[in-house]
């Protein structure tokens, strides 16, 4: 199979090239350190026999932020060194400034083509490859597998795309999740997924979502949520109502969410922060259709007084943002957006959370907050409008909501040490 794989990728990668470059290209970021691309990371330097180098691959945002609990724990302990590689171009950047002090090296995973990903492996030579949530790279496989070290899916999830995939070429996926040495799911949803497409049950467990392991941040005093509240040009007692990581059409209902609840005298003031900060232009002129004053956080932190619209179009500060918000609506969950974004966040925040009808990305977190009826999920456009009116309305059924939601993140901690006891590192 891998060679078929081999022949194959060149033609795939020239065939869907000018779609990639076009995303490089509108996102930015993507020429540092370019040439790791190739599999010239460069050497680490030497080994220590009695050190287990570990290399841990993370795709995107969401996966460098997640792993954040684990790198804290590796990082704590001397017989142990991490190499931390990453996909995007703003994962890169994250990894680059949150880790690499606790990381022997930061990367970027090269292209999983045969030269590339053997030089990355001569070079970086690890005891131990983690791969996070879904990340199934034929020749990464094959490269960790012909040289007998061990790899492990830790955090595994299945989207139901992916899922649709694996059963139309089951044969395929056997192949891979049989070379794995370990799959850690991250719920028995996903397990039974990963199994029903070949996974080897004898060395594959749950052992829960590291996600809900990570640390938060710094819990913002009350002085300090006023005093973010007024860099944002928002008033002490004003309402937020919070667009978390939204795609296009999103926005436009946040907006006019907003609209209604300015017409019923609410307090209300809106706080987007949109998955992708080059749509700014776009989320722009929405807010000038609607009349309503905006600000830019890019321009500058610090917004006008009774500023209507934040647009914080930054990277990396969802968090301490989300805790100044009274109600947050989890984006890329209304149509045509599918998969959602996590919720995990604004519900560790102790906050009311509502998202639309697809959030298949997160469907077993999203069955569970709605089992511990922690969070709400609407239908359509209209429906979340209507719902996030009623809770902007009604304080008791947003504390309902965000009490329970906050009950919910407690109770599900507790991955990060059981993924380091299935990994054993001696």
């Amino acid at each position: 199979m891998i060679w078929l794989y081999r022949i194959l990728f060149l033609p795939l990668l020239i065939v869907t090239l000018p779609y990639y470059l076009k995303r490089m290209f509108k996102r930015g970021g993507y020429i540092r350190d370019f040439h790791h691309r190739f599999g010239l990371i460069g050497s680490p330097g030497p080994k220590n026999p009695q050190v287990k180098r570990i290399w841990l691959q993370a795709v995107s945002v969401g996966e460098v932020q997640a792993i954040s609990s684990l790198l804290e724990a590796l990082e704590a302990r001397d017989d142990v060194e991490v190499i931390l590689t990453t996909t995007t171009s703003t994962a890169y950047k994250i990894a680059r400034e949150r880790y690499s002090k606790i990381t022997l090296r930061t990367g970027t995973f090269p292209l999983d083509f045969w030269p590339f990903s053997v030089l990355a492996w001569r070079q970086l030579q690890p005891d131990l490859c983690l791969l996070m949530e879904g990340e199934l790279w034929p020749e990464h496989i094959h490269q960790a597998h012909r040289r007998g070290v061990p790899i492990m899916l830790i955090n595994a999830r299945l989207s139901n795309r992916s899922f649709s995939r694996y059963k139309k070429a089951s044969w395929i996926a056997k192949g891979l999740l049989r070379k794995l040495d370990k799959l850690l799911a991250s719920s028995q949803y996903d397990l039974d997924r990963y199994l029903a497409v070949g996974a080897n049950p004898a060395t594959s467990t749950v052992t829960g979502n590291i996600k809900f392991d990570v640390a938060q941040g710094p819990n913002l005093s009350e002085e300090e949520k006023a005093a973010l509240k007024a860099e944002l040009g928002f008033a002490k007692d004003d309402l937020v109502l919070l667009g978390s990581s939204t795609w296009d059409g999103e926005e436009a209902m946040l907006i006019d969410t907003l609209q209604q609840a300015l017409l019923r005298d609410l307090p209300c003031r809106l706080l987007l922060c949109p998955r992708h900060s080059e749509r700014r232009k776009a989320i722009i002129a929405l807010c000038k259709a609607a009349g309503l004053s905006w600000h830019l956080r890019t321009d500058a932190k610090q917004a006008p007084d009774n500023t209507r619209i934040y647009i914080a179009d930054t990277t990396g500060e969802l968090k301490r943002l989300t805790q100044i918000c009274d109600l947050a609506f989890v984006g890329k969950s209304l149509a045509p957006n599918k998969g959602g974004q996590t919720p995990i966040e604004a519900a560790a925040a102790g906050k009311a959370v509502v998202y639309g009808p697809d959030m298949s990305n997160f469907g077993p977190i999203c069955r569970s907050l709605k089992d511990a009826q922690a969070a709400l999920q609407v239908s359509d456009k209209d429906q979340a409008e209507q719902t996030l009116l009623d809770l902007l309305e009604h304080t008791n059924k947003r504390a309902a909501l965000a009490n329970k939601a906050a009950q919910w993140h407690t109770q599900n901690q507790g991955a990060t040490q059981r993924t380091l006891e299935s990994i054993d590192l001696g």
